[in-house]
């Protein structure tokens, strides 16, 4: 059976919408939504076994941890060790297209954190991606919609027909255009783009950047 699809407006997503959305996450589902850069695939961090439906849904290695999502700053302490410079780079650039790497605390899971026990967190500049994590609570964990060879799905009806079967909803805003985020780590007091994309960094040029 595949999963519903229900209409929302991105910027200004009913309460209505949201409140179902939470619901599927609380009951350990995977949601379908449209965040800043693309169509995200999201469950509650505090699920393992929606984490482990997640990676196999994608597909994704597990060696590959995926992001979280947290409502704003404040939350991010509970999840991440923020010394005063990966604060201020991140008062700085969220909300904002940037998962940020930091040193992961207890409460993440394991299963989501690197080898060095290191975690990605993003805050969109979305208001349904952080008014889910607002109301689940807790971060939402965050991928890419994508197929199995990794092509970005940019609309409900792709991703239902792909992804539609392992998924409890989908919440529609329209076709977005895909774009990567720019995933930087904080890590050590150093700005280092692991990964180049949507968004720009202050200060930073070509020669600095780790790909």
């Amino acid at each position: 059976m595949s999963a519903p699809i229900y209409s929302v407006e991105p910027d200004h997503p009913s309460a209505k919408r949201v409140a179902a959305a939470v619901e599927a996450l609380e009951a350990g589902g995977l949601i379908a939504y449209p965040t800043d850069t693309y169509y995200g695939i999201g469950c509650d961090l505090f699920s393992k076994k929606a984490i482990e439906r997640l990676y196999l849904l994608k597909g994704r290695d597990r060696k590959k941890p995926l992001s979280i999502i947290c409502p704003d700053l404040s939350e991010v302490a509970s999840y991440a060790r923020v010394s005063n410079f990966a604060y201020r780079t991140m008062r700085h650039l969220a909300p904002g297209p940037f998962p940020f790497v930091l040193p992961a605390t207890r409460l993440v899971p394991e299963m989501m954190t690197t080898r060095q026990k290191q975690v990605g967190i993003r805050i969109p500049n979305s208001a349904l991606a952080l008014a889910l994590a607002r109301g689940l609570g807790r971060p939402v964990v965050n991928t890419s919609a994508a197929d199995s060879q990794g092509t970005p799905l940019t609309d409900a009806i792709e991703i239902r027909d792909v992804l539609g079967h392992g998924l409890a909803l989908i919440l529609d805003g329209g076709v977005r255009k895909s774009e990567a985020s720019t995933v930087i780590s904080l890590v050590d007091d150093a700005i280092v783009i692991l990964r180049p994309g949507k968004g720009e960094v202050p200060g930073q040029h070509p020669d600095r950047v780790r790909k």
